[in-house]
């Protein structure tokens, strides 16, 4: 219900605190589902749904309305997990000093990770034609797809949504992934 968002938005930004209080309800256990799926830590998990929180409001301002809060929230929990991750990963490594082994000292090689713009080339394309092919299902089929995996709906949401058992939602899923797999087959 992006209306309801707006309205909450709207309000958060006046300083309502029931309006803050309203989006953490609404969008907390999604939040977590995004965050857990990265670090596999509940503990950690709860922890960062505070954070991406905190961090929403805090620049809640510099949200655009013609995205969905959904996925702008979602984008700042992804991040925040990432971030989480990355910190944890850094081990302090002296790169000038050479490493003393039982036989010498060996120096320090690191490989080059740089980032090439080929690979984002092939990332973009690639999200355009999934993007197209997903345009490309019919709308019983594309229908459940972004609602499953764009707005990380539930099957019982979909099927309310929708008006059809659950049995139809996962059933019109499984189809679509299927005319995907079809559609996608040869893009690496």
């Amino acid at each position: 219900m992006p209306e309801l968002d707006d309205k909450l938005i709207h309000d958060a930004l006046l300083g309502e605190q029931k309006a803050f209080t309203g989006l953490v309800e609404r969008y907390q256990g999604s939040v977590y589902h995004v965050v857990f799926r990265i670090v596999r830590d509940r503990e950690i998990a709860s922890d960062l749904v505070q954070e991406t929180f905190m961090k929403a409001f805090s620049s809640l301002k510099s949200y655009r309305s013609e995205y969905r809060f959904s996925t702008w929230l979602y984008k700042i929990a992804a991040n925040a997990s990432i971030d989480h991750l990355r910190k944890k990963r850094i081990k302090a490594l002296s790169l000038d000093n050479p490493i003393a082994t039982k036989d010498g000292q060996v120096a320090i090689e690191i490989p080059d990770n740089r980032h090439h713009p080929e690979d984002e080339i092939i990332r973009r394309e690639r999200a355009v034609s999934i993007k197209e092919a997903i345009d490309s299902l019919p709308d019983k089929y594309r229908v459940v797809i972004v609602a499953r995996h764009q707005e990380d709906k539930s099957y019982d949401e979909i099927a309310e949504e929708l008006g059809v058992p659950v049995g139809t939602v996962k059933a019109r899923i499984f189809r679509a992934r299927e005319l995907l797999k079809k559609k996608l087959r040869g893009i690496r």
